[in-house]
Formats: structure tokens, sequence, C-alpha cells
């Protein structure tokens, strides 16, 4: 079949490599000429794992076609797939300005009849919204459908996500413009859920929102157990056993960041107030995250009272393990949040470092490996779950830093076996070992 994906960010981007892979040929648009050359070589634009082999196999087998030609993509397609960016506004909002442009140029250069999907993450309504959209810009009458089929990858494993997914949520009024959807997603053997366009725009807010509520839930947990000396980590185990809660998003920590869980939460809250429904349990859910670094600022700064002057080494960047997205990175704020009380700030990321350095001031140093960053260092901050920094030396370690002192903001070390390597060690919702 022939595709075209509107938007290069992860998720036109993934989307357009696998269904290349799967033999549809794919028009990969973008406005963005600077990008869109870069990939016509080959060369990434983000970090994902098996992304790079995958678009160099399809670009060498021309399945794939990276382009600004947006009306070449409509006119070749017979699905057009919307998957452009819908940020937050200031109120909680999604900024669909991104959406209705592409809307806007569907509708100039429609020649036949299309199915036109909105994969984007957009609110209630937007689809309805975007089929008037198109039928009013139109020059002519030419018929098309839209479809609501939201995404559900993660970044990280974005490509196993695409490939292999939960479900696939397919939302139209249109029996013709299904059977399309099911055509191209069939070779995944995966369940589907046909379904009206709202109930498929609410299940990917609804979903996400729910796993936000399961991390702020288990912080909040978190927070008990260190007033009364419990161990979260025990307990999310014991609640893990029982299959109506399961394992997943039950790890305390510093909290959710990414581009997601905020956004989508508060889009779901906002949502909620404009059909005149209180969603009080979701703002508590964006409250409890939002403390989450004031936590960690609150341990260090009564191990290292005063922090200014101090030298703080922090581990990871990103916002999450597999990946070099940095936005609403918990790292992040934590990283102002030091240098505003004055420390002195060494960081490591594996990938994320350059796009972590656009946001943060100069003074702070960048270092090549986590022992540069823990030289010299009063403490050191795990702040990004990362496989390498589960097997790190930490004899050299602890002979690099001025103070052995380990602030886990991942809960990815056993406390009794950092005890034995002579760190003092905090963690969250866990007792602390004391030298």
């Amino acid at each position: 079949m022939n595709i075209c994906v509107v938007g290069t960010g992860y998720v036109g981007f993934v989307t357009s490599a696998v269904f290349a892979d799967l033999g549809h040929h794919v028009w990969s648009v973008d406005k963005d000429e600077r990008k869109i050359e870069s990939l016509r070589r080959g060369r990434i634009t983000i970090y994902e794992p098996g992304i790079s082999e995958l678009v160099a196999h399809n670009l060498a087998d021309g399945r794939l076609i990276f382009s600004t030609d947006l009306a070449q993509g409509v006119q070749s397609a017979e699905l057009i797939f919307i998957a452009v960016g819908t940020p937050a506004n200031d109120d909680g909002s999604s900024d669909l300005s991104a959406v209705e442009e592409v809307a806007r140029g569907i509708a100039e250069h429609l020649d036949r009849y299309k199915v036109v999907v909105i994969k984007s993450t957009v609110p209630v309504g937007t689809t309805e919204a975007v089929k008037r959209l198109i039928a009013d810009y139109q020059p002519g009458s030419i018929p098309f459908d839209m479809v609501s089929n939201p995404e559900f990858l993660r970044e990280g494993s974005a490509v196993q996500d695409t490939r292999c997914p939960d479900r696939i949520v397919i939302g139209t009024q249109d029996r013709a413009a299904a059977a399309r959807l099911l055509e191209v997603y069939a070779p995944l053997e995966r369940p589907m859920i046909v379904t009206d366009v709202t109930s498929a725009e609410l299940i990917k807010h609804a979903s996400n929102a729910f796993l936000a509520a399961k991390i702020s839930f288990i912080n909040a947990i978190a927070d008990l157990c260190e007033a009364v000396g419990a161990d979260v980590c025990e307990v999310a185990k014991g609640m893990a056993l029982d299959p109506r809660i399961g394992t997943g998003f039950l790890e305390a920590g510093l909290g959710f960041g990414g581009a997601c869980f905020p956004k989508d939460t508060a889009s779901l809250i906002h949502t909620a107030e404009l059909a005149g429904c209180d969603f009080t349990l979701l703002k508590s859910v964006l409250e409890v995250n939002r403390r989450r670094v004031g936590r960690v600022m609150e341990k260090l700064r009564k191990v290292l009272n005063p922090l200014d002057g101090k030298a703080v080494a922090i581990l990871g960047l990103a916002f999450k393990p597999n990946t070099d997205d940095v936005r609403h990175a918990k790292s992040i704020e934590l990283i102002e949040k030091l240098y505003e009380a004055g420390a002195h700030v060494r960081a490591y990321d594996p990938v994320a470092a350059e796009n972590a350095r656009r946001l943060l001031p100069s003074s702070i140093r960048f270092c090549a490996s986590p022992y540069e960053a823990a030289a010299g260092a009063s403490a050191l901050v795990l702040a990004t779950e990362w496989d390498e920094f589960r097997s790190l030396n930490f004899e050299r370690l602890r002979t690099v830093m001025a103070r052995p002192l380990i602030v886990d903001g991942r809960n990815i070390y056993e406390p009794g076996w950092m005890g034995r390597f002579g760190f003092e060690y905090y963690s969250i919702g866990r007792n602390p070992v004391l030298l």
C-alpha cells in the first residue's frame, strides 16, 4: 500500500520506518528541509535502538522516501497519517496548530479518495475538527474519511512497540476506512480494537494518565515508607503479586518526565474541565510528581548543609534510559535547583549530554565518564537508570569522590551492598545507610 506519514518526530519517524519494513511504500514528509536532507543521507536525528538499521535497509530498497513535498506525499498515498507534535499550552490544553497546518495542506492537495489518520496524540474532538477543516479548505469536494489511530510506543523501545504493540486502536465511523487500517496492521498479528472516534481519542490519554497515577501513587507510598521505616521496594513487590495491580510502573523514584505523561495527564484534566468534570485525582497525580525533585533536594541539603560550593555529580540526563530525550527530565530540574543553590554540578549521560547542554547553564560541567563526573564530588545522584550505572566500579568511584555519598533517585542499588562498598547511601522510600 502507498502511505504518507507527515511528521518525522519519534512517532512519525518510527512509524514510517516500520511501515516500510512491512513492505509498504512510504513517503515520510516534514517541512524541515535540513532534517529531511539529513535523513535522506541516512543520518538519524534521534537516538532509538534499532532504528538506524531499519532506515538504512528500507532507504536502500526504495520503500522509504523522505521528502518536504507534501503534495507529492498526499497524492501518491492511499493512507495519510498525521504524526506531528502536539505540545502542551500553559493551561494544559494541547497546541494543535501543527495538526491544523497539515490538515489544510492535505485539503489543498487531495486529488482522489483518501483515508486521513490522526496518529498524533490529540484531545477528544480533534479528529472531527480536522475533518471539518479539510472539508472547508478543499478547493473541490473530494471524498475522504477520518480515522483516529493513537500510538502507544515508548521512547527507548519504539521500534519494538511499533512492530509488536499491545493493542491497535482504530476509531472511525466508516467500515471501508477501518478495513484499510486493518489491512495495514494485519501482518503484525496483534489485538485490534475498532471503536468510535471519541473513544479512540480518549483511550490514549486515559492510558497514559493511569500509568502516571501508578507512578505518583508508589512515590506517595515511598514518602510514607520513609516516615514509618518501611521499604517501598518490598511494599511494591507485595502489591505487584496481586494480578489486578501488576508489576509495571511501581518503581519509586524521582517521578515521571518525558514528552507524554506530563502532557497527556494535563490534557486529560483540561478535557475534563471543558466537559464539566472535576478530575481532582489527576490533579493530585501531577502535584505528587511536581514535588519529587524537592524531596531529593531535601536529602542533599540535610547531609551536605550547605550546598553552596559543594560539587555534586549527576549520573543520567535523559528522562529515561535508551533515549536522548531530555524533555521534562527530572535530572534537568534537579540540576537547575542545585545550580540555584550554589552547587557545582558535574554531569554524565551516555547519549543525552548534547540535548541537555542546550537547556542548562553554561557553567554545568559535562563529563566523559561517571568517574570523571564523580571526581572530587561530595555527593553523587543517580537520576537515570542506564544499565551501565548498575555495574560501576564502586571501589574506584569511592576513591575519586571527596565524600562517598550516593543518592539513588531510581532505587537501582541494594542498600546493604552499598554499605559494604563503604558508601553513605540514600534512596527513595528506604532506610538510609549511614557510615
